[in-house]
């Protein structure tokens, strides 16, 4: 297969390739949707690198450090970090390479020789949720930061350091001001298998409808295994299933939830009067819930740069205990659970 060319982008996008390299070398001049378009599509067509090629760059850096991910039709959410990581990497003068692996880790796969062969030295793990690839990073012997990993993984067994989104406390909030606001059939929706982040919001549900002395009713809630590829349908069959609805649906993400609402207003249910519903992550990108959404606020830009500088820390610092640190995010009530 021939190299995808910085042109190769251009092309897809519709844009000058000067206009691609500005955002492969951080340059001003292009807007923030264009530059987040520009990288997904970079991603999509399986470009190597999301910093500067090292034939078309002016000064290369002294070190080079890798970002992995396995989907490359990342949401703005992951672009956002992505982009915020290559900005940061950029002031230091540390070239970034893009690394992609599968969603699921098929027989006799290895991972790219950029990763095992002294090419980097370091890198962030983004949005790898199969056990067997999460393993095979884990035993890279360089320097790794992950944000978040698979719910069957114990942190202790994360050999690099782990960024988790806060949602036990979070959603223990979120579910205890909803139900003292009237509301007490909750159902939750959202595959806790998936991510260690995802159980946690399940465990927040679950202890503020403890606080209050109310039973998980089993059929207001989807907890089992979404396809990556089949979400919409998954969900789509949860929901014709049920016999009856909940007063409110806490949503696992904004990504869910925004299914969870296109559903329900094709079956003419009003939200918020009939039923509520809530998501994580405050994105913007999912225009039928984003003016909305009762959601938890993750400011993706700082997020980048807080796993870079661990990074970078950690490359200058391989010795000290690994860390596991919780990043907490605002809750933000907006029209969806105003009833």
């Amino acid at each position: 297969m021939a190299k995808v060319t910085m042109q190769d982008i251009a092309d897809a996008v519709g844009v000058s390739r000067i206009t691609v390299w500005k955002v492969f070398n951080n340059q001003e001049g292009v807007s923030d949707s264009l530059r987040t378009q520009i990288i997904s599509k970079a991603t999509e067509l399986g470009y190597a690198k999301v910093m500067p090629d090292a034939a078309e760059s002016k000064t290369g850096g002294s070190k080079t450090v890798s970002v992995i991910v396995s989907r490359p039709e990342s949401s703005h959410f992951w672009m956002n970090i992505i982009h915020r990581i290559a900005k940061e990497m950029s002031k230091q003068k540390i070239d970034l390479l893009y690394t992609y692996v599968p969603s699921s880790c098929p027989t006799g796969y290895m991972l790219p020789a950029s990763l095992t062969n002294g090419t980097i030295q370091g890198c962030i793990i983004l949005n790898v949720y199969d056990m067997k690839l999460i393993r095979m990073i884990n035993d890279l012997p360089i320097p790794k930061v992950f944000l978040d990993t698979v719910t069957a993984m114990p942190p202790e067994e994360i050999k690099g350091d782990l960024f988790l989104l806060e949602g036990v406390n979070t959603i223990r909030r979120l579910t205890n001001y909803i139900i003292k606001k009237g509301r007490k059939k909750i159902g939750f929706i959202g595959d806790i298998c998936y991510a260690r982040t995802n159980a946690d919001r399940f465990e927040g549900f679950r202890l503020g409808m403890q606080d209050n002395h109310l039973d998980i009713n089993p059929d207001f809630c989807f907890t089992d295994r979404l396809g990556i590829y089949t979400y919409e349908q998954d969900l789509r069959s949860f929901l014709r299933s049920m016999k009856a609805f909940p007063e409110v649906f806490i949503c696992v993400s904004d990504y869910v939830a925004h299914f969870v609402e296109l559903y329900l207003n094709e079956q003419g249910i009003s939200i918020p009067h009939d039923i509520a519903i809530t998501g994580y992550d405050g994105s913007l990108e999912y225009t039928n819930v984003s003016d909305m959404l009762t959601t938890v606020n993750v400011e993706t830009s700082l997020l980048g740069k807080r796993l870079s500088n661990q990074l970078l820390f950690r490359i200058d610092n391989p010795s000290p205990a690994r860390e596991v640190t919780y990043i907490t995010s605002e809750i933000v009530y907006k029209n969806s659970t105003d009833f």
